[in-house]
Protein backbone atom coordinates (compact mmCIF):
# COMPACT_ATOMS: atom_id res chain seq x y z
CA UNK A 1 0.00 0.00 0.00
CA UNK A 2 1.49 3.34 -1.08
CA UNK A 3 -0.12 6.43 0.44
CA UNK A 4 -1.76 7.22 3.78
CA UNK A 5 -4.65 9.52 2.95
CA UNK A 6 -8.24 8.42 3.44
CA UNK A 7 -8.00 6.07 0.41
CA UNK A 8 -4.77 4.46 1.54
CA UNK A 9 -5.84 4.03 5.16
CA UNK A 10 -9.25 2.68 4.17
CA UNK A 11 -7.81 0.15 1.73
CA UNK A 12 -5.09 -0.93 4.17
CA UNK A 13 -7.61 -1.40 6.94
CA UNK A 14 -10.04 -3.28 4.69
CA UNK A 15 -7.28 -5.65 3.53
CA UNK A 16 -6.03 -6.21 7.06
CA UNK A 17 -9.57 -6.96 8.28
CA UNK A 18 -9.69 -9.64 5.57
CA UNK A 19 -6.60 -11.30 7.05
CA UNK A 20 -3.92 -10.13 4.60
CA UNK A 21 -0.47 -8.93 5.60
CA UNK A 22 -0.33 -5.22 4.74
CA UNK A 23 2.61 -2.81 4.65
CA UNK A 24 1.71 0.86 4.26
CA UNK A 25 4.37 3.17 2.81
CA UNK A 26 3.92 6.90 3.23
CA UNK A 27 6.17 9.91 2.85
CA UNK A 28 4.20 11.85 5.48
CA UNK A 29 1.04 11.99 7.52
CA UNK A 30 -1.43 11.92 4.62
CA UNK A 31 -3.96 14.41 3.34
CA UNK A 32 -6.63 14.08 6.04
CA UNK A 33 -4.86 16.81 8.03
CA UNK A 34 -5.64 19.19 5.18
CA UNK A 35 -9.30 18.23 4.93
CA UNK A 36 -12.45 19.63 6.52
CA UNK A 37 -12.77 16.50 8.64
CA UNK A 38 -16.00 15.61 6.82
CA UNK A 39 -16.91 13.17 4.05
CA UNK A 40 -17.93 14.75 0.74
CA UNK A 41 -19.49 12.34 -1.76
CA UNK A 42 -20.82 14.81 -4.33
CA UNK A 43 -21.63 18.39 -3.40
CA UNK A 44 -21.98 20.04 -6.82
CA UNK A 45 -22.95 18.74 -10.22
CA UNK A 46 -19.83 18.25 -12.41
CA UNK A 47 -21.86 19.32 -15.45
CA UNK A 48 -23.23 22.43 -13.72
CA UNK A 49 -20.89 23.54 -10.90
CA UNK A 50 -23.42 26.12 -9.67
CA UNK A 51 -25.97 23.41 -8.85
CA UNK A 52 -25.84 21.91 -5.38
CA UNK A 53 -26.58 18.21 -5.07
CA UNK A 54 -29.34 17.25 -2.63
CA UNK A 55 -28.95 13.45 -2.68
CA UNK A 56 -25.30 12.53 -3.28
CA UNK A 57 -25.74 8.79 -3.81
CA UNK A 58 -28.54 9.32 -6.32
CA UNK A 59 -26.37 11.89 -8.11
CA UNK A 60 -23.42 9.46 -8.15
CA UNK A 61 -25.61 6.85 -9.88
CA UNK A 62 -26.70 9.41 -12.47
CA UNK A 63 -23.14 10.67 -13.01
CA UNK A 64 -21.85 7.13 -13.53
CA UNK A 65 -24.18 6.86 -16.53
CA UNK A 66 -23.75 10.40 -17.86
CA UNK A 67 -19.92 10.61 -17.74
CA UNK A 68 -18.10 7.33 -18.45
CA UNK A 69 -14.72 9.02 -17.85
CA UNK A 70 -15.56 10.01 -14.26
CA UNK A 71 -14.16 7.78 -11.47
CA UNK A 72 -17.69 7.14 -10.23
CA UNK A 73 -18.45 5.43 -13.55
CA UNK A 74 -15.99 2.63 -12.71
CA UNK A 75 -16.44 2.72 -8.93
CA UNK A 76 -20.24 2.57 -9.02
CA UNK A 77 -22.74 3.72 -6.43
CA UNK A 78 -22.81 0.35 -4.63
CA UNK A 79 -19.08 0.51 -3.87
CA UNK A 80 -19.44 4.10 -2.63
CA UNK A 81 -22.28 3.02 -0.33
CA UNK A 82 -20.21 0.07 0.94
CA UNK A 83 -17.16 2.27 1.47
CA UNK A 84 -19.11 4.85 3.46
CA UNK A 85 -20.64 2.14 5.64
CA UNK A 86 -17.18 0.64 6.27
CA UNK A 87 -15.71 4.03 7.17
CA UNK A 88 -18.64 4.82 9.47
CA UNK A 89 -18.28 1.43 11.18
CA UNK A 90 -14.56 1.96 11.77
CA UNK A 91 -14.84 5.54 13.04
CA UNK A 92 -18.09 5.21 15.01
CA UNK A 93 -20.75 7.75 15.93
CA UNK A 94 -18.28 9.82 17.94
CA UNK A 95 -16.46 10.86 14.78
CA UNK A 96 -18.86 10.49 11.85
CA UNK A 97 -22.61 10.96 11.55
CA UNK A 98 -25.07 11.81 8.81
CA UNK A 99 -26.92 10.32 5.88
CA UNK A 100 -25.10 9.50 2.61
CA UNK A 101 -28.33 10.23 0.74
CA UNK A 102 -28.70 13.76 2.10
CA UNK A 103 -26.34 16.71 1.81
CA UNK A 104 -26.55 19.24 4.62
CA UNK A 105 -25.22 22.81 4.45
CA UNK A 106 -22.40 23.80 6.80
CA UNK A 107 -20.53 27.11 7.29
CA UNK A 108 -16.94 27.48 6.09
CA UNK A 109 -14.10 29.51 7.56
CA UNK A 110 -15.05 32.46 5.31
CA UNK A 111 -18.79 32.27 5.96
CA UNK A 112 -19.71 30.50 2.74
CA UNK A 113 -22.08 27.54 2.80
CA UNK A 114 -20.86 24.13 1.64
CA UNK A 115 -22.74 20.85 1.17
CA UNK A 116 -21.58 17.60 2.73
CA UNK A 117 -23.29 14.39 3.81
CA UNK A 118 -21.19 12.97 6.68
CA UNK A 119 -19.75 15.24 9.34
CA UNK A 120 -18.43 15.07 12.86
CA UNK A 121 -21.10 15.34 15.59
CA UNK A 122 -19.42 18.49 16.86
CA UNK A 123 -20.49 20.22 13.61
CA UNK A 124 -24.15 19.21 13.41
CA UNK A 125 -25.62 22.14 15.36
CA UNK A 126 -24.23 24.39 12.62
CA UNK A 127 -26.43 23.09 9.81
CA UNK A 128 -27.64 26.18 7.98
CA UNK A 129 -31.42 26.32 7.87
CA UNK A 130 -33.97 29.09 7.77
CA UNK A 131 -34.36 30.81 11.11
CA UNK A 132 -31.14 29.55 12.69
CA UNK A 133 -29.53 32.03 15.09
CA UNK A 134 -25.75 31.82 15.30
CA UNK A 135 -23.28 33.57 17.56
CA UNK A 136 -19.90 33.20 15.83
CA UNK A 137 -17.21 33.43 18.49
CA UNK A 138 -13.65 34.39 17.68
CA UNK A 139 -10.64 33.79 19.90
CA UNK A 140 -8.43 36.84 20.12
CA UNK A 141 -5.22 34.81 20.17
CA UNK A 142 -6.19 32.53 17.28
CA UNK A 143 -5.43 34.42 14.09
CA UNK A 144 -6.91 32.00 11.51
CA UNK A 145 -10.58 32.45 12.45
CA UNK A 146 -12.33 35.70 11.53
CA UNK A 147 -15.66 35.76 13.33
CA UNK A 148 -16.84 39.07 11.87
CA UNK A 149 -16.23 37.90 8.30
CA UNK A 150 -17.97 34.57 8.89
CA UNK A 151 -21.01 36.07 10.60
CA UNK A 152 -21.38 38.82 8.00
CA UNK A 153 -21.24 36.44 5.06
CA UNK A 154 -23.58 33.92 6.66
CA UNK A 155 -26.15 36.62 7.44
CA UNK A 156 -26.18 37.98 3.88
CA UNK A 157 -26.19 34.64 2.05
CA UNK A 158 -29.62 33.31 0.99
CA UNK A 159 -30.15 29.60 1.51
CA UNK A 160 -30.76 27.47 -1.60
CA UNK A 161 -34.39 26.81 -0.72
CA UNK A 162 -35.04 30.35 0.51
CA UNK A 163 -34.68 31.91 3.93
CA UNK A 164 -31.66 33.08 5.87
CA UNK A 165 -29.70 32.41 9.00
CA UNK A 166 -29.15 35.13 11.56
CA UNK A 167 -25.54 35.55 12.65
CA UNK A 168 -23.61 37.95 14.84
CA UNK A 169 -20.00 37.89 15.96
CA UNK A 170 -18.11 38.40 19.20
CA UNK A 171 -14.57 37.82 20.34
CA UNK A 172 -13.29 36.65 23.71
CA UNK A 173 -9.79 36.35 25.10
CA UNK A 174 -8.97 33.10 26.88
CA UNK A 175 -5.31 32.11 26.42
CA UNK A 176 -4.60 28.52 25.46
CA UNK A 177 -1.24 28.83 27.21
CA UNK A 178 -0.07 31.50 29.65
CA UNK A 179 1.56 34.56 28.05
CA UNK A 180 1.16 33.14 24.52
CA UNK A 181 -0.38 35.78 22.27
CA UNK A 182 -0.47 33.90 18.94
CA UNK A 183 -1.66 30.33 19.37
CA UNK A 184 -2.32 27.73 16.70
CA UNK A 185 -5.50 25.74 16.31
CA UNK A 186 -3.67 22.64 17.52
CA UNK A 187 -2.57 24.45 20.68
CA UNK A 188 -6.18 25.37 21.42
CA UNK A 189 -7.36 21.84 20.62
CA UNK A 190 -5.00 20.43 23.23
CA UNK A 191 -6.20 23.03 25.70
CA UNK A 192 -9.85 22.08 25.08
CA UNK A 193 -8.99 18.48 25.90
CA UNK A 194 -8.68 19.71 29.51
CA UNK A 195 -12.05 19.96 31.36
CA UNK A 196 -10.68 22.77 33.54
CA UNK A 197 -9.86 24.88 30.50
CA UNK A 198 -13.34 24.26 29.12
CA UNK A 199 -14.82 25.47 32.42
CA UNK A 200 -12.75 28.68 32.32
CA UNK A 201 -13.67 29.25 28.70
CA UNK A 202 -17.39 28.73 29.35
CA UNK A 203 -17.32 31.10 32.34
CA UNK A 204 -15.88 33.82 30.09
CA UNK A 205 -18.22 33.24 27.15
CA UNK A 206 -21.58 32.45 28.72
CA UNK A 207 -22.42 36.01 29.90
CA UNK A 208 -21.96 37.25 26.30
CA UNK A 209 -24.55 34.92 24.78
CA UNK A 210 -28.19 35.67 24.07
CA UNK A 211 -31.15 33.32 24.54
CA UNK A 212 -31.71 30.70 21.83
CA UNK A 213 -28.36 31.30 20.12
CA UNK A 214 -26.29 28.46 18.73
CA UNK A 215 -22.58 29.03 19.30
CA UNK A 216 -20.18 28.67 16.36
CA UNK A 217 -16.54 28.21 17.32
CA UNK A 218 -13.37 27.39 15.40
CA UNK A 219 -12.88 23.63 15.03
CA UNK A 220 -10.46 23.30 17.92
CA UNK A 221 -12.74 21.73 20.54
CA UNK A 222 -10.44 18.93 21.57
CA UNK A 223 -8.08 16.64 19.71
CA UNK A 224 -8.20 13.45 21.80
CA UNK A 225 -11.37 13.91 23.87
CA UNK A 226 -14.44 13.28 21.68
CA UNK A 227 -16.74 14.64 24.40
CA UNK A 228 -15.05 18.05 24.66
CA UNK A 229 -17.59 19.85 22.45
CA UNK A 230 -20.64 18.34 24.18
CA UNK A 231 -19.22 19.12 27.62
CA UNK A 232 -18.68 22.72 26.56
CA UNK A 233 -22.27 22.89 25.27
CA UNK A 234 -23.49 21.69 28.65
CA UNK A 235 -21.38 24.30 30.44
CA UNK A 236 -22.69 27.08 28.18
CA UNK A 237 -26.29 25.78 28.16
CA UNK A 238 -26.28 26.54 24.42
CA UNK A 239 -25.83 24.27 21.39
CA UNK A 240 -22.27 24.42 20.07
CA UNK A 241 -20.80 23.69 16.64
CA UNK A 242 -17.35 23.76 15.07
CA UNK A 243 -16.35 25.54 11.87
CA UNK A 244 -13.26 23.99 10.17
CA UNK A 245 -10.23 26.26 9.86
CA UNK A 246 -7.72 26.49 7.03
CA UNK A 247 -5.15 23.65 7.21
CA UNK A 248 -3.84 22.07 9.31
CA UNK A 249 -7.24 20.74 10.32
CA UNK A 250 -7.97 19.51 13.83
CA UNK A 251 -11.09 17.56 12.67
CA UNK A 252 -8.94 16.02 9.93
CA UNK A 253 -6.34 15.05 12.54
CA UNK A 254 -9.04 13.32 14.57
CA UNK A 255 -10.05 11.18 11.59
CA UNK A 256 -6.45 10.46 10.66
CA UNK A 257 -5.49 9.46 14.20
CA UNK A 258 -8.50 7.15 14.51
CA UNK A 259 -7.95 5.44 11.15
CA UNK A 260 -4.20 5.09 11.68
CA UNK A 261 -4.75 3.62 15.15
CA UNK A 262 -7.31 1.17 13.76
CA UNK A 263 -4.95 0.16 10.95
CA UNK A 264 -2.05 -0.46 13.34
CA UNK A 265 -4.31 -2.41 15.70
CA UNK A 266 -5.44 -4.56 12.74
CA UNK A 267 -1.80 -5.44 12.02
CA UNK A 268 -0.90 -2.95 9.28
CA UNK A 269 2.84 -2.30 9.24
CA UNK A 270 3.40 1.43 8.68
CA UNK A 271 6.68 2.79 7.33
CA UNK A 272 6.52 6.58 7.60
CA UNK A 273 8.90 9.09 6.04
CA UNK A 274 9.37 6.78 3.07
CA UNK A 275 9.86 8.10 -0.45
CA UNK A 276 8.97 5.32 -2.87
CA UNK A 277 10.76 4.93 -6.22
CA UNK A 278 12.71 2.45 -8.39
CA UNK A 279 9.98 -0.08 -9.16
CA UNK A 280 11.24 -3.52 -10.18
CA UNK A 281 9.16 -5.56 -12.66
CA UNK A 282 9.31 -9.19 -13.67
CA UNK A 283 6.97 -11.15 -15.92
CA UNK A 284 4.54 -8.26 -16.25
CA UNK A 285 4.22 -7.85 -12.50
CA UNK A 286 5.51 -5.31 -9.99
CA UNK A 287 7.89 -7.22 -7.73
CA UNK A 288 9.25 -4.54 -5.42
CA UNK A 289 9.81 -0.85 -4.81
CA UNK A 290 12.70 0.99 -3.24
CA UNK A 291 12.01 3.06 -0.14
CA UNK A 292 14.27 5.97 0.81
CA UNK A 293 13.95 6.24 4.58
CA UNK A 294 15.90 8.30 7.11
CA UNK A 295 18.09 5.34 8.02
CA UNK A 296 18.94 3.61 4.76
CA UNK A 297 17.32 2.54 1.50
CA UNK A 298 15.08 -0.51 1.80
CA UNK A 299 13.47 -2.82 -0.72
CA UNK A 300 9.82 -3.68 -0.13
CA UNK A 301 8.42 -6.70 -1.95
CA UNK A 302 4.78 -7.69 -2.31
CA UNK A 303 2.31 -9.92 -4.12
CA UNK A 304 0.04 -6.96 -4.92
CA UNK A 305 0.39 -3.18 -4.67
CA UNK A 306 -2.18 -0.40 -4.23
CA UNK A 307 -1.31 3.14 -5.33
CA UNK A 308 -3.19 5.74 -3.26
CA UNK A 309 -0.85 8.70 -3.45
CA UNK A 310 -3.27 11.48 -4.40
CA UNK A 311 -2.81 13.77 -7.38
CA UNK A 312 -1.14 17.12 -8.03
CA UNK A 313 -1.83 18.40 -4.53
CA UNK A 314 0.35 15.68 -2.97
CA UNK A 315 3.09 15.75 -5.60
CA UNK A 316 2.17 12.32 -6.98
CA UNK A 317 1.49 14.00 -10.33
CA UNK A 318 3.91 16.67 -11.56
CA UNK A 319 3.91 19.11 -14.45
CA UNK A 320 7.29 20.25 -15.73
CA UNK A 321 8.21 23.41 -17.62
CA UNK A 322 7.76 21.62 -20.96
CA UNK A 323 4.14 20.78 -20.16
CA UNK A 324 4.83 17.09 -19.55
CA UNK A 325 2.77 15.42 -16.83
CA UNK A 326 4.37 12.55 -14.94
CA UNK A 327 3.20 10.04 -12.33
CA UNK A 328 6.14 10.35 -9.98
CA UNK A 329 6.17 7.12 -7.97
CA UNK A 330 5.91 4.32 -10.54
CA UNK A 331 6.09 6.17 -13.87
CA UNK A 332 2.65 4.97 -14.96
CA UNK A 333 0.94 5.99 -18.21
CA UNK A 334 -1.76 8.61 -17.64
CA UNK A 335 -5.25 9.25 -18.94
CA UNK A 336 -6.63 12.67 -19.82
CA UNK A 337 -3.55 13.95 -21.63
CA UNK A 338 -5.46 14.17 -24.92
CA UNK A 339 -7.27 17.34 -23.79
CA UNK A 340 -5.99 20.40 -25.62
CA UNK A 341 -4.83 22.57 -24.11
CA UNK A 342 -4.30 21.07 -20.64
CA UNK A 343 -4.10 24.61 -19.24
CA UNK A 344 -5.94 27.66 -20.53
CA UNK A 345 -5.42 31.29 -19.60
CA UNK A 346 -8.95 32.14 -18.45
CA UNK A 347 -8.49 31.94 -14.68
CA UNK A 348 -12.16 32.66 -13.93
CA UNK A 349 -13.42 30.57 -16.82
CA UNK A 350 -14.03 26.85 -17.09
CA UNK A 351 -12.04 24.24 -15.22
CA UNK A 352 -8.50 23.41 -16.24
CA UNK A 353 -8.45 20.05 -18.10
CA UNK A 354 -5.10 19.34 -16.45
CA UNK A 355 -6.80 18.49 -13.19
CA UNK A 356 -8.68 15.55 -14.73
CA UNK A 357 -5.39 13.85 -15.60
CA UNK A 358 -4.65 10.70 -13.63
CA UNK A 359 -4.35 6.94 -13.69
CA UNK A 360 -6.92 4.85 -15.58
CA UNK A 361 -8.42 1.74 -13.94
CA UNK A 362 -10.78 -1.08 -14.82
CA UNK A 363 -13.98 -1.81 -12.81
CA UNK A 364 -11.95 -3.65 -10.15
CA UNK A 365 -9.63 -0.62 -9.75
CA UNK A 366 -6.74 -2.48 -11.42
CA UNK A 367 -4.49 0.02 -13.22
CA UNK A 368 -4.83 -0.02 -17.01
CA UNK A 369 -3.07 1.82 -19.81
CA UNK A 370 -5.05 4.26 -21.94
CA UNK A 371 -2.46 3.99 -24.72
CA UNK A 372 -1.90 0.23 -24.69
CA UNK A 373 1.51 0.34 -23.00
CA UNK A 374 2.39 -2.30 -20.43
CA UNK A 375 1.42 -1.87 -16.81
CA UNK A 376 1.86 -4.34 -13.94
CA UNK A 377 -1.10 -6.70 -13.62
CA UNK A 378 -0.82 -6.78 -9.82
CA UNK A 379 -1.27 -3.03 -9.34
CA UNK A 380 -4.48 -1.34 -8.18
CA UNK A 381 -5.19 2.38 -7.60
CA UNK A 382 -7.57 4.34 -5.39
CA UNK A 383 -8.39 7.91 -4.45
CA UNK A 384 -7.05 11.13 -5.88
CA UNK A 385 -4.67 9.50 -8.35
CA UNK A 386 -7.65 8.35 -10.44
CA UNK A 387 -8.33 10.25 -13.67
CA UNK A 388 -11.53 12.05 -14.57
CA UNK A 389 -12.64 14.22 -11.64
CA UNK A 390 -11.96 17.69 -10.29
CA UNK A 391 -12.60 16.65 -6.72
CA UNK A 392 -12.34 20.03 -4.99
CA UNK A 393 -14.95 21.73 -7.18
CA UNK A 394 -17.30 18.74 -7.19
CA UNK A 395 -16.82 18.10 -3.47
CA UNK A 396 -16.38 14.42 -4.32
CA UNK A 397 -12.96 13.59 -2.86
CA UNK A 398 -13.82 11.36 0.09
CA UNK A 399 -16.55 9.51 -1.79
CA UNK A 400 -14.15 8.65 -4.60
CA UNK A 401 -11.47 7.70 -2.06
CA UNK A 402 -13.47 5.31 0.11
CA UNK A 403 -15.47 3.84 -2.78
CA UNK A 404 -12.37 3.03 -4.84
CA UNK A 405 -10.40 1.86 -1.78
CA UNK A 406 -13.02 -0.66 -0.72
CA UNK A 407 -13.61 -1.84 -4.28
CA UNK A 408 -9.87 -2.35 -4.84
CA UNK A 409 -9.42 -4.13 -1.51
CA UNK A 410 -12.34 -6.48 -2.12
CA UNK A 411 -11.05 -7.30 -5.63
CA UNK A 412 -7.62 -8.10 -4.22
CA UNK A 413 -9.07 -10.34 -1.51
CA UNK A 414 -11.08 -12.22 -4.11
CA UNK A 415 -8.08 -12.64 -6.40
CA UNK A 416 -5.82 -13.93 -3.62
CA UNK A 417 -8.44 -16.27 -2.15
Amino acid sequence: MIGAGVAGLTAALRLARAGLNVTLLTKGVGGLQLSQGTVDVLGYSPTDPATRVANPLAAVAELAVADPKHPYAVIGVDAVRTGLAFLHEELGEQLLVGDPETNQLFPTAVGAIRPTCLAQPSMLAGICMDGARFAIVGLRRLKDFHAELIAGNLARTPLPDGGHVSARHLTIDVPARPREVDSSGLTYARAFDDPEFRARFAAELRPELRPEETVGLPAVLGLKDPTAWSHLADLLDHPVFEIPLPPPSVPGMRLNNALMAAARAAGVRVINGSFVDTPVHSGGRLVSVNVETAGAPRTITGDVFVLATGGFESGALTLDSYGEVTERVLGLPLAGLDAAPLLHGDYWGGEQPLFRVGVAVDPSMRVTSPDGSAVPDNLWAAGGILAGAVRWTEKSGEGIAVGSAVKAADAIVEELA
